[in-house]
């Protein structure tokens, strides 16, 4: 049987974010909504009914997650991930649902296809959640001047030195 690795991504963003995060903690590993609502508590986050979290999917599809003003290499503990972006929790009562979620991570850069990765720690847990990113987020680096860029309304145009950008992923 041939199977097909996963992409994993590595770190990409800048290096003094990448060593001033080397010792922080790793993210709280979510494999129930119990291991949800015990973080939730833990780290003190408002009992607002909508909670933001730092996330990334381990080598092991499992959903780790932060404090929002985390960075996602320290979620990952400074390891390559299989998807990663911010995640919104809809906290009612003993409910719990994922409104919102994101690939918005610029240490990471992971591709929008990273979803499936989502969506199986996701289901594992189980809680409910929409089925797709919400916010799709697409990175390119220039091979002119070496930056990453966010590409927006489908304009592969690098914002730093105006050359076109690579339609496929090159973000390694």
């Amino acid at each position: 049987m041939n199977s097909v690795m996963p992409t994993m991504y590595h770190y990409v963003g800048p290096p003094e974010i990448l060593t001033r995060n080397r010792a922080a903690p790793k993210g709280v590993p979510i494999r129930t909504g119990d291991d949800l609502r015990a973080w939730i508590k833990a780290t003190g986050q408002q009992h607002a009914p909508q909670i933001v979290a730092t996330y990334v999917i381990d080598k092991d599809n499992l959903l780790l997650i932060a404090d929002r003003r985390s960075e996602h290499v320290a979620c990952a503990g400074s390891e390559p991930v299989l998807s990663a972006g911010e995640m919104t929790f809809l906290v009612d009562g003993d409910e719990l649902e994922v409104i919102d979620v994101s690939n918005q991570s610029t240490g990471y850069c992971p591709e929008p296809e990273s979803w499936s990765h989502v969506a199986l720690a996701l289901d594992r847990i189980p809680i409910k959640h929409p089925g797709r990113f919400t916010q799709e987020i697409v990175f390119r680096r220039c091979s002119s001047c070496d930056q990453v860029n966010v590409v927006k309304d489908n304009w592969f145009v690098c914002l730093f030195c105006g050359k076109e950008l690579p339609t496929q992923w090159n973000v390694d």
